[in-house]
């Protein structure tokens, strides 16, 4: 993506988000970061100068056309990043549906109803489409099955997408981070009662570039996707 591009941002507050965001920021890339309320907003745009908002509710997806209705969007979108997530643990005897809605709702519907809503502006610029999965979205682990069943979901969304989208030139790419040194990272460790080592992961900015790199792969080919997770 040679040029200024325009990427729209979910999750730009924190962890991964904010390094993504971070990196496109650093090389002059207009921003548009999505944020759950006005205040939220307010923070994004100081902590990245020149950046604009938009503002909507991921954990309500049938509120967010509405939102947008009232909102200037940008013509066109070179990157649409969904990065924002959340993670409730518990085995499936204790799971309610209030839980497993919650998090299908914000970790699968939301990024299917923004992608509904912004792809024309995603057509405009031959754009592309990157759905930071997790782990979790290849292989299910005990106590977290309403995550991965989200992050499972969330691979058929990229793959109905990129099908269906490839005519348009619209790429699409899932990343599978493993553990990742971010604040949704310390919550889990506190749900699954286990002492937080920082250290042990890795850093949201490793991520960042792999996203960065299936952003910056000439035109003509597409990652897929791509694993990565802790090494040597």
């Amino acid at each position: 993506m040679s040029g200024m591009a325009t990427h729209v941002i979910t999750g730009a507050g924190s962890g991964i988000g904010t390094a993504v965001a971070s990196r496109l920021a650093e090389r002059g890339d207009e921003l548009w970061l999505w944020a759950r309320d006005a205040g939220r907003a307010r923070d994004l745009r100081e902590r990245f100068p020149g950046a604009h908002t938009l503002t909507g509710d991921l954990a309500e997806p049938e509120r967010l056309s509405w939102a947008l209705g009232h909102q200037r969007v940008p013509d066109r979108i070179d990157g649409l990043l969904h990065i924002a997530g959340v993670v409730e643990l518990g085995p499936v005897g204790e799971l309610t549906p209030k839980v497993w809605n919650a998090v299908l709702a914000a970790n699968l519907v939301a990024p299917a109803e923004l992608t509904r809503l912004l792809l024309p502006p995603l057509r405009a610029a031959r754009g592309q489409i990157v759905f930071v999965n997790s782990g979790a979205g290849l292989r299910t682990s005990p106590n977290w099955g309403a995550y991965a069943a989200s992050k499972h979901g969330l691979k058929a969304l990229a793959d109905a997408v990129r099908g269906e989208e490839a005519a348009n030139g619209i790429r699409v790419t899932s990343v599978y981070p493993g553990r990742t040194a971010t604040p949704m990272q310390a919550k889990v460790h506190q749900q699954e009662g286990r002492s937080y080592d920082p250290e042990q992961w890795m850093t949201p900015e490793s991520v960042a570039g792999t996203v960065l790199a299936a952003l910056d792969l000439p035109r003509g080919s597409e990652i897929t996707d791509l694993s990565v997770r802790p090494g040597p």
